[in-house]
């Protein structure tokens, strides 16, 4: 089971936790997961967010896989160039 540590901003998405325990193996399970299980989560997933694994920040690559020991950050998506 993953620990995935959630960004200040977004905590009020899933009911003010710091943390979560989430079984998933891709970013697109995560996503999945949180929305059912917080379904305040789905309009700031849609407004954006970044998920980063093990210092890798992903935001649009939500196929890639999650290793079991993984330390996870889910994050606002930053605008920027």
């Amino acid at each position: 089971m993953l620990e995935v540590q959630v960004s200040g901003t977004l905590r009020d998405a899933v009911g003010g936790a710091a943390s979560i325990q989430v079984e998933a193996a891709t970013i697109r399970e995560l996503m999945n997961i949180l929305v059912d299980r917080y379904p305040a989560m789905q309009y700031r997933i849609d407004e954006g967010v970044a998920v980063s694994i093990n210092g890798n920040i992903f935001r649009d690559k939500w196929s890639e896989p999650i290793p079991a020991d993984a330390e996870v950050f889910l994050m606002p998506r930053l605008a920027g160039g």
